[in-house]
């Protein structure tokens, strides 16, 4: 549909997945952050979409977030929390994101690109991993 010279669009985003949060605690105070989509790669995040849970680290000279990768050097081997809500991301554009970086997650429900690994789970001191929803 045009008006004039905007031309309006619509996109279908579906809803978050959240099972992975144990409990809504972390999302009373998230993290606003901006992503960088150039750094989501498109093997890991198909049609551009970030699904909530996944590790996000800090790029330390631009400030914008990325998934978190332990063998980056260029800030995102740091471990600073969970995207609280699924995102769609495309190179070259900036995202604006909920990192919840405390409260407690359950490990099983974490989508399968969320890339936490034991080094991460050290780092994010404030978010209680289990298995189970009841905590185990």
């Amino acid at each position: 549909m045009m008006f004039g010279s905007l031309q309006v669009t619509s996109a279908e985003y579906g809803t978050t997945d959240r099972r992975w949060l144990r409990d809504v605690h972390g999302l009373d105070d998230t993290l606003g952050v901006t992503l960088d989509g150039s750094l989501f790669p498109a093997a890991r995040f198909p049609d551009g979409v970030v699904p909530s849970g996944v590790v996000l680290g800090q790029v330390t000279a631009t400030r914008l977030w990325g998934p978190y990768d332990n063998a980056a050097t260029d800030g995102r081997q740091t471990a600073r929390g969970h995207l609280a809500a699924h995102r769609i991301v495309a190179a070259g554009v900036r995202v604006q994101a909920a990192v919840m970086d405390h409260g407690a997650v359950i490990r099983n429900y974490l989508p399968a690109n969320a890339g936490l690994d034991a080094a991460a789970e050290a780092e994010l001191v404030r978010v209680r991993y289990s298995t189970t929803p009841d905590g185990a």
